[in-house]
């Protein structure tokens, strides 16, 4: 029994499970370590000295006594052995900068290709698109438009297809401005609406096409929508700098019945409050015949000048030539 007791390793474990070794304990393993001759080459003979110089570290002990070193310990030892044993600096500078060359590289030759492969075949379509009457069939193949939309989201290149759409219809928004500078003041109205109209119709065809343009960058992350940037384009383009000469116009034509088709006069004003409601205050009185509740709620006592302003435009309708109609059939009022 003594012998055994003798031959064991006096070893004491802490409640961090850190071992600590009695004196012949350090005595047994220190003959163990000094008996190995042979150690496998598995890392640079440089990191060996460093190895076994911080091996010796860890087990020369403080007056404390030594202690040995956990299984973290070691894995954290193997780690820096690996890294050390990793190409010098410079070597991993020039990686780095090979892979950024790299990078850049295909970048530029994805943009190439879709500056020579996708962008010019939408720029097409959108031309049709943009110039077809509300009549007219144009062929166009929207599943290839939107196949072309489709790659050039998923390539990356969905920032470069949303400035190229937006400029695209600037550029023709422009045009539809100076020709409709050059607009007589008879056929202004009508020049306006076929404008707005032609620009509505086109894009219930572009926005559906450029729907994954719509989804994955602009909702997603501009937090935006599609059609109402568009709407926003004709608005800054088009019917801000021809606002102060539309609407003059049409407070004219309001005055005059039939002067102007009913359904374009509907249209221009339906047209101009949602891209504007604020403009309806330009010109309330025009605006309430087309848009409900554009005049503040009636009141009580406003009922007699709401009688009168009635009867005065029944007489204004039957001296312009509009009778009332045949009123023998009306029942008569009791006080008759």
């Amino acid at each position: 029994m003594e012998a055994m007791e003798d031959d064991s390793l006096d070893l004491k474990d802490d409640h961090n499970h850190n071992y600590c070794a009695s004196s012949r304990a350090r005595t047994h393993l220190s003959s163990q370590l000094s008996d190995v001759t042979t150690v496998p080459q598995l890392v640079c003979p440089s990191v060996m000295g460093e190895a076994g110089a911080r091996r010796r570290k860890l087990w020369s002990g403080s007056s404390g006594g030594s202690k040995l070193m956990d299984s973290d310990s070691g894995s954290e030892s193997g780690e820096v052995a690996e890294t050390d044993c990793r190409a010098p600096p410079s070597a991993v500078e020039g990686k780095f900068t090979l892979d950024s060359t790299s990078k850049f590289l295909l970048n530029a030759m994805a943009v190439e290709d879709y500056r020579k492969n996708h962008w010019p075949d939408l720029e097409k379509a959108i031309d049709r698109l943009l110039i077809q009457n509300p009549t007219d069939h144009i062929s166009v193949s929207y599943a290839q438009i939107y196949s072309y939309v489709y790659k050039c989201v998923c390539q990356q290149h969905s920032e470069l297809l949303y400035n190229d759409l937006t400029s695209k219809i600037t550029d023709h928004l422009q045009q539809v401005s100076a020709h409709l500078q050059d607009s007589p003041p008879e056929n202004f109205i009508e020049n306006f609406n076929t404008a707005l109209t032609q620009f509505t119709a086109s894009l219930q065809c572009i926005v559906p096409v450029f729907m994954y343009l719509n989804k994955f960058y602009i909702e997603s992350k501009l937090n935006r929508d599609l059609r109402e940037d568009l709407m926003k384009l004709f608005a800054d383009h088009v019917a801000d700098k021809h606002i102060n000469t539309v609407m003059p116009l049409l407070i004219k034509a309001h005055s005059m019945p039939f002067q102007v088709q009913p359904s374009t006069m509907a249209s221009v004003v339906k047209g101009l409050y949602s891209l504007r409601p604020e403009w309806a205050q330009l010109a309330p009185a025009l605006f309430s015949g087309f848009i409900p509740q554009i005049h503040p709620p009636a009141v009580e006592s406003l009922l007699s000048d709401y009688a009168a302003y009635d009867q005065k435009l029944q007489m204004e309708l039957s001296m312009n030539g509009f009778p009332r109609g045949d009123q023998s059939r009306k029942r008569a009022s009791d006080d008759s």
